[in-house]
């Protein structure tokens, strides 16, 4: 083997674990903003709207696109922990807001009565909406992995890993939605493996939640409509849009709390 072709294997290994350099989507405004209007679209649908299908389809955009961006963030960050310190406190802060306006409260989380013990009650509260996470506590695992693999730290990005193979049943898109950030992660480099590779990913995953819907005679649930989310994100685009750092930390528990308002007002 020629010592040029060992550079090029090692070359491409180098690329997949550790991507210097985003050659896919780099306009992460666009991305950042589909996916928080898709995801809007999405939760309405259910909230507001008795989980309407044709929303819900529309939704299925989303969950791709923050994964391609959290993805493409470890790179384009200046500093991966503190990247990372964002992403755990909006999950963090962000838990019972999604419990509330996702409707996903539960008996045990009002087992303390607020007006006996308003801090018992606040603490219970919060304590019971982690039975079922928001989506950022499996962005925030995800980035872990990836931040471990930037640094080398190989153990405990299978360390990390094993855990969430381990407890991915509780989160939102189960250890499925780690293992897009991962893929997403190592073809930031490569656009056409990225598509190919995603697309794959996304047709076999979807084809083991469901068969509501047909792709090609493939039985599939409504996650195949995530499809053009992946081609997207492989197109090799120029950042041409940008928007505020804040507005994607920010926008989360906001749209949040205006469902939850909404269906308080309207209709419950």
């Amino acid at each position: 083997m020629s010592e040029t072709y060992k550079k090029r294997i090692t070359d491409f290994l180098s690329s997949i674990l550790m991507p210097r350099t985003v050659r896919t989507n780099n306009c992460d405004g666009l991305i950042h903003l589909l996916a928080c209007l898709t995801m809007l679209i999405d939760h309405s649908g259910k909230v507001l709207f008795g989980n309407m299908a044709q929303m819900r389809i529309i939704g299925r955009l989303a969950f791709p696109l923050f994964a391609y961006s959290l993805a493409a963030g470890v790179v384009f960050t200046h500093d991966s922990r503190k990247y990372l310190t964002r992403i755990v406190l909006l999950a963090l802060i962000s838990q019972p807001f999604y419990a509330l306006g996702l409707l996903h409260t539960t008996p045990a989380m009002f087992a303390v009565p607020f007006l006996k013990n308003p801090l018992g009650a606040a603490l219970t509260f919060y304590l019971a909406s982690w039975q079922t996470p928001s989506i950022l506590l499996s962005l925030s695992l995800a980035l872990c992995i990836l931040i471990a693999l930037r640094d080398r730290n190989y153990i405990l990005a299978i360390g990390v890993y094993v855990l969430c193979e381990r407890f991915g049943s509780a989160f939102d898109y189960r250890i499925g939605g780690i293992q897009m950030i991962l893929l997403f992660y190592f073809t930031l480099e490569h656009p056409v493996l990225m598509a190919l590779c995603g697309s794959a990913y996304l047709i076999s995953w979807a084809h083991q939640l469901g068969s509501s819907y047909s792709f090609f005679g493939i039985p599939c649930s409504n996650e195949i409509f995530a499809l053009p989310s992946i081609l997207l994100c492989a197109i090799p685009m120029p950042r041409f849009f940008r928007l505020p750092k804040a507005f994607s930390y920010i926008f989360y528990p906001l749209h949040a709390i205006l469902l939850w308002l909404l269906h308080a007002a309207f209709i419950h």
